[in-house]
């Protein structure tokens, strides 16, 4: 057992997001209160989507692990264990718009698609693509 811990590589959100989140939820919260109409309204409703943000990542901060059995993939519905025959596919999606631009890490496994950035990860995805191909038999 202890083999399979050494192999073992986990990507977790990273602390500085979370506290983010957080700290929007506070925000948001705070023009809630102060607001009437329209703002009280719109600021609860962010204030609720960040709160909810920010619980997921403390709930499940561990977003992606992998090893020599495969993967392992957390969110609020839980977690999934993806064999690594069931995985078709791992790439790196590069989208540029307004001068910006975002990578995604695409995990096909079947059915699904797994899509994680690198707030999610806590890493570049061209890095978690790379381990992730180094650790697939």
């Amino acid at each position: 057992m202890a083999d399979v811990q050494e192999t073992r590589h986990q990507w977790r959100v990273p602390r500085g997001i979370v506290a983010l989140k957080a700290a929007g939820a506070v925000l948001c919260a705070a023009l809630a209160i102060t607001g009437d109409g329209w703002l009280l309204f719109l600021a609860g409703v962010a204030a609720l989507g960040f709160a909810v943000l920010a619980g997921r990542d403390l709930v499940a901060p561990v977003r992606l692990a992998a090893g020599e059995d495969g993967l392992v993939v957390s969110g609020l519905g839980g977690r999934e264990r993806i064999s690594w025959n069931d995985v078709d596919r791992i790439r790196v999606n590069t989208n540029r718009r307004y001068g910006l631009t975002t990578e995604l890490l695409e995990i096909d496994a079947g059915e699904q698609i797994h899509l994680f950035s690198r707030f999610d990860l806590g890493e570049p995805v061209v890095a978690v693509a790379e381990a992730l191909m180094r650790l697939r038999p």
